[in-house]
This record gives structure tokens, sequence and C-alpha cells, in this order.
């Protein structure tokens, strides 16, 4: 009775083979069936078995889902949605940093050279005048 049972599972959670399927029926329909009552309650338990797998399946398949959304982790699509939108900013960025690129690297290059000739004009100048401000010993 208990492999009975067992194999019934087996067949559920399994994949089931017509042959399988063949003895599960005759070992159930017992020594003196009939050749068409085992091939029909065969077909059944295929059947049966096939519909339970799908069965079982959507059902870890709903779960894991669950887990991983109560968890935080992120799908496949929702990575996929974020490649997506990165290269899309990516390109955006790139067209606008092209776009102003020769005015801000003139801007930049402008700047810095300015910026230099008045503090070295600055530096010169601040050192002579200490220099002039300062009383010779001697």
């Amino acid at each position: 009775m208990l492999d009975d049972l067992r194999k019934t599972i087996e067949a559920t959670i399994g994949e089931l083979t017509p042959a399988r399927a063949r003895s599960l029926a005759k070992n159930l329909a017992g020594p003196g069936a009939a050749k068409d009552q085992v091939a029909k309650s065969a077909a059944d338990i295929l059947d049966w078995s096939q519909k339970n797998r799908e069965r079982l399946k959507e059902f870890v398949r709903r779960e894991v889902s669950s887990q991983v959304g109560a968890v935080g982790i992120a799908t496949q699509n929702e990575l996929e949605t974020l490649k997506k939108r990165v290269r899309a900013l990516e390109r955006a960025a790139d067209k606008r940093a092209s776009a102003s690129g020769k005015t801000a690297a003139t801007r930049t290059t402008t700047g810095a050279k300015a910026a230099r000739k008045p503090a070295s004009k600055a530096t010169s100048s601040a050192s002579g005048k200490k220099a002039a401000d300062t009383p010779a010993r001697g």
C-alpha cells in the first residue's frame, strides 16, 4: 500500500513514461483486469500526471515570485528595463556633451589661461612689493 502511494506521488511530481503509467495502472487495477481497462487507466494516469505537474510548476513559480518580491530582488525583466533606460540616458548625455563639448572645451581652455595669468602677475607683483617695502639690512 505504501509503495503504491509512493508511486502515485512520483507520478504526480516526476516525468511519467507510458510504460510506467501502464505498470502503475496494472498494479492499481489488479491481476485480472482487462487490457482495455488497463490502457484506459494508464492514459488517465498520464493525463492526470501531466496536469498535476503543470499545477505544481505554476504553484512553485508563484511562490518563488512572491518570495523574491518580498525580499526585494529585482526580476530579469526589471533589470532589462533598467539597462535600456541607462543606455538611453547615456546616449542622451553623449549627445549633450558632443553638442556643447566644443563650446565648453573652448571656455575651459580660455578660462584656465586667464586664471593662470592674473595669478602669476599677482604673485610677482606681491613679492616685488614686499621686497621694496622691507628695509635693506646691511
